[in-house]
């Protein structure tokens, strides 16, 4: 089974994240870059099913040359091989431009299944998985808990507030994952001197046969067009118990129409 993986790197949560004022787009150099942590659990999914349905694991990432950092890792944990998009020209690609960059690269991969995290920790748009089935003419199955795979058949679950859906559909498919599916594995030393072997393919907009009118900033159907950096954090009231303490929280609370 040929699976693909496709693996964003973002900002680490843990650091200040900013947008540029030039351009209004997200400033990478100014944090840590990781793999998106939704990502990694679609990661751990695509070596589950190899394990149990043979095959091999494709890690698709578009991105500068720092996301070479997130490929690694992705082949620590045991990809196979990795095919890696950059291009100056798909800098500040919006979701539509993004989902267009990515299916081309899929026809030089080809593929059985693409198995990607439900959002991303930098844009949270939760729209990619959708664009990109509707692109390449394939299922999408959404949200996935639970991945079962048997011949050309695929069935997921996906956790509802009223339990949980079942959906079915013929591969090759598009699926995208939630963070109860799985938990992800750690690099092993052994992982980490093997992936240092496996191939890396580069490929520019050429090479995948993207249009460059299709692509970029310039040509982007979405733009920021106001931020500013959020206030910093107001003091804390702090309240004294003296035998009150109930009442003068209450009273907050109401002041704040809390209660």
């Amino acid at each position: 089974m040929n699976i693909v993986v496709l693996v964003k790197q973002v900002p680490d949560t843990e650091s200040p994240r900013k947008l540029k004022s030039d351009d209004s787009t997200l400033d990478r150099a100014a944090a840590d870059g990781v793999i998106n942590e939704l990502d990694e659990y679609a990661i751990e999914e695509a070596l589950l099913i190899k394990e149990a349905q043979g095959g091999e694991v494709t890690v698709l990432t578009m991105g500068p040359d720092k996301a070479t950092e997130s490929i690694r890792k992705a082949l620590a944990m045991g990809a196979d091989k990795a095919v890696h998009l950059k291009d100056d020209a798909l800098v500040g690609s919006d979701a539509l431009q993004t989902s267009y960059a990515i299916q081309q690269a899929l026809g030089t991969t080809g593929f059985d299944l693409v198995i990607l995290g439900s959002e991303s920790t930098d844009a949270r748009t939760g729209v990619l998985a959708a664009m990109l089935a509707e692109r390449l003419g394939v299922p999408q199955l959404s949200l996935a808990n639970k991945v079962e795979i048997d011949g050309q058949s695929i069935k997921i679950q996906r956790i509802t507030d009223y339990g949980h859906d079942k959906v079915e559909a013929t591969l090759p498919a598009v699926v995208s994952v939630v963070e109860k599916i799985n938990e992800p594995r750690y690099p092993s030393f052994k992982g980490i001197m093997a992936a240092k072997k496996k191939p890396v393919e580069t490929l520019d907009i050429a090479g995948a046969g993207i249009e460059a009118g299709k692509v970029g900033l310039a040509n982007a159907a979405t733009e920021v067009v106001d931020f500013a950096e959020a206030p910093p954090r107001a003091q804390g009231q702090i309240v004294t118990d003296e035998g009150d303490g109930g009442a003068k929280i209450a009273e907050f609370l109401a002041s704040k129409k809390f209660v």
